[in-house]
C-alpha cells in the first residue's frame, strides 16, 4: 500500500464544474482515493453550511471553510479566525453610505445588510443553491463571523483595501468580494491540518482553480490547477490539468501518480 498522502479539494469550478454538477469521474476518483487509504478534504471559500450536501455526498469529514478561518479536521473544530468585529463595524456602515450591501456568514447561516439587494441576488446564485441570505443588519452583533461578502464592483474595492487593513479583499465575482482576516487563507487552514495529521509536504496534494487559492497552490508542493482556472491559478501550481468537466480532476490524480 503507497504511504498516506493527504489531497485537498477546492469545490468550485474544481470539483463541481459550471452547472454546480459533480462530475462521475471525479466521484469516482475521490472515492478510489479513500480505498486506497489516503486523507481527502476540501478546501473551500464557502461557509460550513453550503459544503455540507458536497461533503456528505464524499463522505469527507476534514474541511477548511471560509478561506481558512474555520477548519475542521475529522468532525472536530480545530481552528477559526473570525473577523475584527470592530472593523467589521466600521465596514458596514461605510458601505451603507454607498449603497454597497454586506453579507455576514457565521458557521451556521449567513445575512444580508440589506433587503432585497440585487447584487447579493446575482452573486449568491451563482451557486445554485435554495436559499439567499435573509435580511438581518445585526446579525454580526454577538456572534462570531468568519467571512464577509462586499457588493461591489472591482473599481470601488480598492477603496475599502486602503481603509481596512485588518482585512484582505479576494474577488470571486463582478458584484461581490470576500472579505477574510487579514494574512488568512486557505494556506494557513491547511497547513493547520497537516500539521496535527504530521503529513510530510511530499505527501500534500492541492487542486483549485481561482484567485482564493492562489496561496494554497504555491504552498502545496503538489499542487494541480485546473484547465478552466484562472492566469493566476495555473502560474501558481505546479502542475495544470484538463478543466472540470473534461474529467480533470481524474486526469489531474493521474498525472501525479496517485491514481493509475
Amino acid at each position: 500500500m503507497p504511504e498516506k498522502s493527504i489531497i485537498f479539494f477546492d469545490i468550485d469550478g474544481t470539483l463541481l464544474d459550471h452547472n454546480k454538477e459533480l462530475p462521475a469521474s471525479a466521484e469516482q476518483a475521490v472515492r478510489e482515493l479513500k480505498e486506497l487509504g489516503h486523507e481527502v478534504a476540501i478546501a473551500t471559500g464557502r461557509a460550513p453550511f453550503m459544503s455540507k450536501e458536497i461533503r456528505d455526498r464524499l463522505g469527507i469529514d476534514t474541511y477548511v471553510c471560509y478561506n481558512g478561518s474555520y477548519v475542521v479536521l475529522k468532525g472536530e473544530l480545530i481552528y477559526s479566525h473570525p473577523l475584527d468585529k470592530e472593523a467589521l463595524h466600521n465596514m458596514t456602515e461605510l458601505a451603507l453610505r454607498h449603497d454597497h450591501a454586506v453579507v455576514y456568514m457565521g458557521n451556521e447561516a449567513m445575512r444580508a445588510s440589506v433587503p432585497n439587494d440585487e447584487f447579493v441576488a446575482k452573486s449568491m446564485n451563482t451557486f445554485k443553491l435554495k436559499y439567499v441570505p435573509e435580511h438581518d443588519p445585526l446579525y454580526y452583533h454577538g456572534r462570531e463571523i468568519y467571512q464577509s461578502l462586499l457588493m461591489c464592483q472591482a473599481e470601488e474595492e480598492a477603496f475599502y483595501e486602503e481603509v481596512f487593513t485588518a482585512f484582505d479583499f479576494v474577488r470571486w465575482h463582478p458584484y461581490s468580494v470576500d472579505v477574510v482576516p487579514s494574512g488568512g487563507s486557505k494556506a494557513i487552514g491547511i497547513r493547520k491540518i497537516t500539521e496535527k495529521l504530521g503529513i510530510a509536504p511530499e505527501h500534500q496534494y492541492c487542486f483549485g482553480d481561482a484567485l482564493n487559492d492562489v496561496q494554497m497552490l504555491t504552498m502545496i508542493t503538489n499542487s494541480v490547477a485546473m484547465g478552466n482556472g484562472v492566469p493566476e491559478a495555473k502560474a501558481a501550481a505546479k502542475y495544470v490539468t484538463r478543466p472540470v468537466d473534461e474529467d480533470g480532476i481524474l486526469y489531474g490524480l493521474k498525472m501525479v501518480g496517485l491514481l493509475v
